[in-house]
């Protein structure tokens, strides 16, 4: 029997694997390059093969059609501009989101830090609430705080993403370990699907490419990259390599050759 959960799930991934783009960054950081016209983005990385994006309530609201990808609402915020950036709270509600029609709900969740129960609880409020109504629940997971000596150790990342799965999530979104081997525990220890963050802009379109491939390779079951996909000189186009890796399975090679230019 297919529940209403199943529906949403089909509607953010493609063969069980997911490339959604965030692009909830605004709130946080002010109108950055890539989101001056949030829409035009979205329908770039709609063309050019993403299964989902992930936006604030007031970004759905404000989009002047829909969108035939998955949609995916942030429901947690701070800003750059208040006392504790690390701080996330509420903004938005899960029924509120269901209103917007959503096809699954995110927060973000950071770990080691003098906020941390309070996002805890947080996080399993929202995730009984998404089970109550049936929608995908992913839990934006990061190692984030006064405690945390280095935010890429394995062992630190696999406990964060693993509180993530123990407090109800459907998808677990964290960092990455600076290796598909160390990542590849990180997915072992996580009985939910994983998915990688985007984390800073990447060395190269290649590099980018490469990191997709290795933690595909591992077990993860898709990227959720922004920056590094919204800032690029074709938001179209790397998405579109990006789509060879994670849902065509193509090596990097195949996936490069999306972005050389059109001869003349």
């Amino acid at each position: 029997m297919v529940s209403g959960k199943d529906v949403r799930l089909s509607r953010i991934t493609r063969s069980g694997r997911m490339l959604c783009i965030p692009m909830d960054h605004s709130l946080a950081v002010g109108p950055i390059p890539g989101l001056e016209d949030t829409e035009e983005t979205i329908n770039q990385i709609a063309r050019g093969g993403a299964t989902a994006f992930l936006v604030q309530k007031g970004i759905i609201k404000s989009l002047s059609k829909p969108v035939d990808i998955g949609m995916i609402i942030q429901l947690s915020a701070s800003t750059t501009l208040g006392m504790s950036p690390n701080r996330k709270i509420l903004i938005a509600s899960v029924l509120e989101s269901i209103r917007l029609g959503v096809d699954a709900i995110s927060i973000h969740v950071n770990i080691g830090g003098k906020e941390e129960s309070e996002m805890l609880q947080q996080l399993g409020m929202v995730s009984d609430e998404c089970d109550a109504y049936s929608v995908p629940f992913i839990a934006m997971m990061y190692p984030r705080g006064e405690n945390i000596k280095d935010p890429t150790d394995p062992e630190v990342v696999a406990h964060v993403a693993r509180i993530g799965a123990e407090a109800g999530a459907d998808i677990v979104k964290t960092v990455y370990t600076g290796s598909p081997e160390t990542f590849r525990e990180v997915v072992r220890k996580c009985p939910v699907p994983v998915v990688l963050a985007g984390g800073s802009k990447a060395e190269s379109d290649e590099a980018l490419l490469r990191t997709t491939q290795g933690v595909m390779r591992v077990g993860a079951i898709g990227v959720t990259y922004g920056r590094n996909v919204f800032q690029h000189r074709s938001p179209f186009l790397i998405t579109k390599a990006l789509k060879k890796i994670v849902i065509d399975k193509a090596s990097v090679e195949e996936a490069m050759e999306v972005l050389k230019p059109a001869p003349s």
